[in-house]
């Protein structure tokens, strides 16, 4: 029998404010006589609102009350209330993200949010759900090519690529639309980063100065030169260098990139070229169409095959709602009600930490005190690989270090959680359980890979108790 899952994906951008539901479909598709074998059957999108311009106060400060109303009109429109939804995530992205109450944002938002709903951002993050939200993974292995998602919001270009299907690297750029914004045919707002990229070509830009296309076509141009530049579609020239996100990395090294497709708000331009007239590039009171165009323009673009997305402006919003959530494996141990858990830190243990006890309990015990507040111990998992451990002197082993190198978790209020990625969570659950004289709530689930850094949300179970549905969050607030 199949299991239903809604979830619900509030993308909070640079330009707009959207939400989408989903349903997922769990169900067990093992044999009667097998090990349950659970899987995610179908991911349908059951309501897109409408999109809408992100409300602020001012250029440092998002109107919290007007996004709040956005959310609650949208989930009455939708027929949807916070108790129906079981996953998905808030994510407030992009530029939005470094305003001073982002926050406050998510604060506001979480009577909205269900009770096992993410509440992030972080360029990486917003790169691989984009990505998938726009489907350049599913054609990248369909295709089997290396291909690159460029999603281009209004105050950032988050990029992924894969290799055959692979995520090999991701990146963000602060090349965005609205990073020159236009009113009444002057230019109102300038990012730093572009104002010194204009300065350098010759180009000025002022803050109350009449808005010229041709200048800022100028502009566009030498942004679209950098996104070429970043994913190696152009020699590097060192254009890119300081235009990386919070001081992030470019893309790693990898095979040449064959296949593009593009999202964002920008990519709505740029597929959509006969949608505006020379007289109307500044309609979304910004340069969001003068960069879509001067993507087209540009001959490195041409250089690659560019498909059209499975989403353009929605594919952030669409990856939130729908490709965050995964699934525990079906050998899983916890008790009766102390799920849904969410935002706990992961500490991982690395593999070469693994290959004996000693290791085993010193990484643990030397990490531990990062997740202390005024001396006291705070909730966290625990997360291995687990590979080699699935004999039953193995897992006596494992157990005995698990229990000496947690031992403060132990003392403490909070149960103890393991994330293993090998498929031994039942029997370690059980061994802990006996080693622990049951005095203590011991969570073990199976198939799913977390690393330090990232947080965890934990579900109530589903599939008559033999799955878990689990977010990992890989980023919060890279500011």
């Amino acid at each position: 029998m199949a299991d239903i899952i809604n979830s619900v994906g509030i993308d909070i951008g640079t330009s707009t404010t959207q939400l989408i539901f989903s349903r997922l479909v769990i169900e067990n598709r093992a044999s009667s006589y097998t090990v349950p074998r659970i899987d995610i059957v179908d991911k349908q999108v059951t309501y897109r609102s409408a999109i809408y311009f992100t409300p602020l106060l001012s250029a440092d400060e998002i109107d919290a009350a007007a996004v709040k109303e956005i959310v609650r009109s949208e989930y009455q429109k939708a027929k949807m209330s916070p108790d129906m939804v079981q996953s998905g995530a808030v994510i407030i992205t992009g530029e939005t993200a470094r305003k001073q109450n982002a926050n406050q944002v998510l604060n506001a938002l979480s009577e909205w949010a269900g009770d096992f709903v993410v509440a992030t951002a972080g360029p990486d993050l917003e790169s691989v759900l984009s990505a998938r939200g726009a489907g350049t993974d599913t054609m990248s292995e369909e295709h089997r090519t290396v291909m690159a998602n460029l999603d281009i919001g209004g105050g950032t270009t988050n990029i992924a690529a894969y290799n055959k299907g692979t995520l090999i690297g991701v990146t963000c750029l602060d090349i965005g639309g609205r990073l020159i914004k236009i009113e009444n045919g002057k230019i109102s707002y300038v990012f730093h980063k572009i104002k010194k990229l204009a300065d350098d070509i010759g180009v000025r830009l002022e803050v109350g100065a009449a808005a010229n296309a041709a200048a800022l076509c100028r502009v566009t141009d030498k942004m679209a030169e950098i996104l070429a530049e970043s994913i190696g579609l152009a020699p590097k020239t060192g254009l890119s260098d300081g235009m990386y996100t919070n001081d992030g990395k470019p893309l790693p090294e990898h095979p040449p990139i064959t296949e593009l497709t593009l999202s964002g708000g920008v990519a709505d331009c740029f597929y959509n070229a006969a949608g505006h007239s020379a007289n109307d590039v500044f309609k979304y009171g910004d340069v969001g169409v003068l960069l879509g165009d001067s993507i087209r323009a540009n001959r490195s673009f041409s250089s690659v095959n560019i498909l059209h997305p499975a989403e353009t402006i929605r594919a952030t919003v669409v990856g939130a709602g729908i490709h965050t959530t995964q699934i525990s494996g079906s050998t899983i141990s916890f008790p009766d009600g102390v799920l849904p858990i969410k935002n706990i830190p992961i500490l991982r243990i690395s593999e070469p930490d693994e290959e004996s006890s000693d290791t085993i309990i010193s990484s643990i015990r030397a990490q531990l005190p990062l997740y202390m507040t005024d001396g006291r111990q705070e909730q966290v998992a625990i997360s291995f690989a687990g590979w080699d451990k699935g004999t039953f002197d193995a897992l006596q082993k494992l157990a005995d270090a698990l229990v000496k190198g947690a031992e403060e978790v132990i003392k403490g209020p909070f149960p103890l959680i393991f994330i293993i990625e090998n498929d031994i969570g039942k029997a370690l659950g059980h061994t802990l359980n006996v080693k622990l004289d049951h005095n203590k709530y011991v969570i073990c689930i199976d198939g799913v890979r977390a690393l330090n850094g990232d947080y965890i949300d934990i579900g109530e179970p589903v599939c008559g108790g033999h799955v878990l549905p689990v977010v990992i969050k890989t980023l919060i607030f890279n500011s």
